[in-house]
């Protein structure tokens, strides 16, 4: 039995088991996992390095890093490292493995450190832009 054109590219994965949409996710999780340990990202960190105080939380000296958005001083566990610019873009969305690998492994010029409060509040903002659009 052969399949109707628009069904045959929902098994082209995995030996027909995925479907492009689990595929996708696969990939996108795999390269997320790689960037952790992308050097572009730790020379940020640097860069926002104020150094080491002690931690109120625990009382033990820790690194301390200064959030871009909100100029507040956190421990390293509470901040990230943010991409300046979507990884998605939320105009054109999605447009290529290429642009997505590229966006994700950029420069230092385009990633900044940020608290996890206002990561998630500018991660917010990003999804509601590309729902719009």
């Amino acid at each position: 039995m052969t399949l109707p054109t628009f069904l045959t590219h929902l098994l082209m994965h995995n030996g027909g088991e995925w479907t492009d949409a689990r595929f996708r996710s696969f990939i996108t999780s795999a390269l997320r996992a790689a960037s952790r340990r992308w050097p572009p990202k730790y020379k940020a960190l640097k860069e926002a390095f104020v150094g080491r105080q002690t931690n109120e939380k625990t009382g033990k000296m820790a690194m301390h890093y200064k959030c871009c958005a909100c100029e507040k001083i956190f421990v390293a566990a509470d901040v990230q490292v943010d991409h300046i610019e979507p990884v998605v873009d939320p105009t054109t969305g999605f447009v290529s493995w290429d642009v997505y690998i590229a966006r994700m492994f950029c420069e230092i010029d385009k990633l900044q450190v940020m608290c996890k409060p206002c990561h998630k509040v500018k991660t917010a903002e990003e999804k509601l832009d590309r729902k719009k659009k």
